[in-house]
């Protein structure tokens, strides 16, 4: 099997998971949403009842006792604790809101690289996409995007996509919210939130969801033709 790995790389909110997911059933690939691993280690502690700014040591042991597994037979693979099903709690706002400070621990950081570089391993046809899977997990990655877009616009499409889930969304709130995790995951010392140098950075603003998915598989595909 020739191996394919595309990364999809982005601040908070820049439709990279939906975008990754199409792009990889268009391209034939596997999905992994690597965001999600880190949601369900802060949806852990919080299940633990820790204080995720000033429990770090419990949070890495939490990451290491409980490892995350995707169950591949689901589209997209659901998330599993053991045998706790991880899924639904990923994208409430108490993990939201504490999915940056987790994120920012270095040996949380370590554990799920590593658990992330198996699933590389595994299935090494995939579109996987975060925050450093071009810059840190995947570094020779075949593909590497960048996708990227105003905070505003990206604050607009999280209101949009609350409202489509029945949920209520403070607009305002919403958009600070973006701007403080872009700082946090910019200025973190591991893994921080940059573009590779190798990396094709698009600026989604101003395109529908499905240009940019159009655009991503025309380049992959490009990719692939010039290779041969």
């Amino acid at each position: 099997m020739t191996r394919l790995i595309v990364t999809i790389d982005g601040p908070a909110g820049a439709g990279k998971s939906s975008v990754a997911r199409e792009v990889a059933h268009r391209l034939g690939l596997e999905f992994l949403d690597t965001g999600a691993m880190y949601r369900g280690v802060a949806a852990l502690a919080i299940e633990q009842g820790l204080d995720v700014k000033n429990a770090h040591e419990q949070v890495v042991e939490l990451a290491r006792s409980q490892p995350l597994r995707f169950d591949w037979r689901h589209d997209p693979p659901r998330l599993f604790a053991g045998e706790q099903d991880m899924t639904d709690r990923l994208r409430g706002p108490e993990v939201t809101d504490a999915v940056s400070e987790v994120a920012k621990i270095p040996h949380v950081r370590e554990v799920l690289v590593d658990a992330q570089r198996r699933i590389g391993v595994e299935h090494p046809r995939l579109v996987t996409e975060g925050r450093d899977q071009g810059s840190v997990v995947f570094p020779d990655a075949d593909v590497k995007f960048y996708l990227d877009a105003s905070a505003r616009v990206r604050a607009q499409r999280r209101v949009a996509q609350l409202h489509a889930m029945g949920q209520p969304a403070d607009a305002p709130q919403i958009l600070q919210g973006i701007i403080e995790r872009d700082y946090k995951d910019s200025t973190r010392k591991d893994g921080p939130l940059i573009c590779p140098d190798d990396a094709q950075r698009i600026d989604t603003s101003e395109m529908t969801q499905a240009q940019v998915i159009d655009e991503l598989v025309r380049r992959v595909e490009l990719s692939q033709t010039q290779m041969k």
